[in-house]
């Protein structure tokens, strides 16, 4: 799906939601849409996957469409977002990091 099929979903009121999925650690961020149930990646002219650079990039390429439900944050792991370190929690206590 590319942002015209977006646009024309979200017109007919067929986008349930979107969720921009954060990859490896925040590094970039796809675009998903769920239209009346169904996931779907962004693509862009090419028929590649849109690779974002950010929340606020994401905005700015979805600003001129409308009619679209609130943007999601997906986060693969939160502790990566937040500190940009792994989380270490399933590590047996005691055990010391090399960072």
């Amino acid at each position: 799906m590319n942002l015209h099929d977006l646009s024309g979903h979200a017109r007919a009121g067929h986008v349930d939601e979107l969720n921009l999925i954060s990859l490896e650690g925040g590094n970039y961020y796809l675009l998903e849409a769920r239209v009346s149930g169904r996931p779907f990646t962004l693509q862009d002219g090419h028929g590649q996957i849109l690779h974002l650079r950010s929340l606020e990039h994401a905005r700015e390429v979805l600003q001129p469409l409308s009619q679209l439900p609130p943007l999601h944050l997906v986060q693969a792991q939160v502790h990566d977002e937040m500190c940009g370190m792994p989380d270490e929690s399933d590590k047996p206590p005691g055990s010391s990091s090399s960072h």
